[in-house]
């Protein structure tokens, strides 16, 4: 894995995105810190997945979140922006978070159908829907339960209608999606912001990764002070 980092950190940096949510929001931040996506990135039509930007150093790759975490922590692409959600469920050794970017605020939570009684917060055995087992399974068992995580990628809120999981665990933001599907917000395992990531490797021998680090730092720090002010 080091000589394919250090072979990379002689020609094009890659720079890791994820599709979604936190994407429109992502933008803005990454243009402050001197990183622009060439006008295709913003063409609906185009089904590229790899971008040129305006550093001749550079290029974009979108991809679904989860794979952002993964591409940066096995040195695929040394940056990337994505949920701390993600960055918790795989605890890769490999990536380092340095940068809360302070958006796409959501949190992890529970729920389960508003009918439900409450009993089922006291089993000793529970089976869940989530994208997130390594998360679930951790928080259930802090209360002395064990989770039978069921992965599902999407539509978790038929879950519980359907018989497949009593209870599930998905991001929150307005609560909103889980009131038009019958389900109730039982507990929060975690709030979430954004962050920047980088590939340790990369951080320790390309210069490059640490200047986009300082970008983005000094980006936050300066949101935070007008914040304050």
């Amino acid at each position: 894995m080091t000589r394919e980092i250090s072979d990379t950190t002689r020609g094009q940096l890659t720079f890791a995105v994820p599709k979604g949510r936190i994407l429109d929001e992502a933008l803005p931040v990454m243009a402050r810190a001197g990183v622009v996506p060439e006008d295709g990135f913003h063409d609906k039509a185009n089904r590229s997945l790899s971008f040129g930007t305006n550093r001749d150093d550079m290029r974009l790759i979108r991809v679904r979140a989860f794979d952002v975490a993964t591409f940066v922590a096995h040195g695929a692409a040394q940056v990337g922006i994505v949920g701390s959600d993600v960055v918790d469920e795989f605890d890769y050794a490999d990536l380092y978070a340095p940068v809360d970017l302070d958006i796409g605020h959501c949190r992890l939570s529970v729920a389960r159908l508003a009918g439900d009684s409450e009993e089922a917060d006291t089993v000793s055995h529970l089976r869940v829907a989530t994208k997130y087992p390594n998360l679930t399974a951790r928080h259930f068992e802090q209360q002395g339960i064990q989770a039978e995580c069921v992965k599902l990628n999407g539509a978790m809120e038929l879950a519980p209608s359907l018989g497949l999981a009593r209870q599930i665990v998905d991001l929150v933001s307005t609560g909103t999606t889980l009131k038009q599907n019958g389900l109730v917000e039982t507990s929060k395992i975690i709030d979430i912001t954004a962050r920047l990531i980088v590939n340790r490797a990369a951080l320790k021998t390309d210069p490059r990764v640490a200047a986009l680090v300082a970008a983005f730092r000094a980006d936050a720090e300066a949101r935070l002070e007008r914040e304050v002010a």
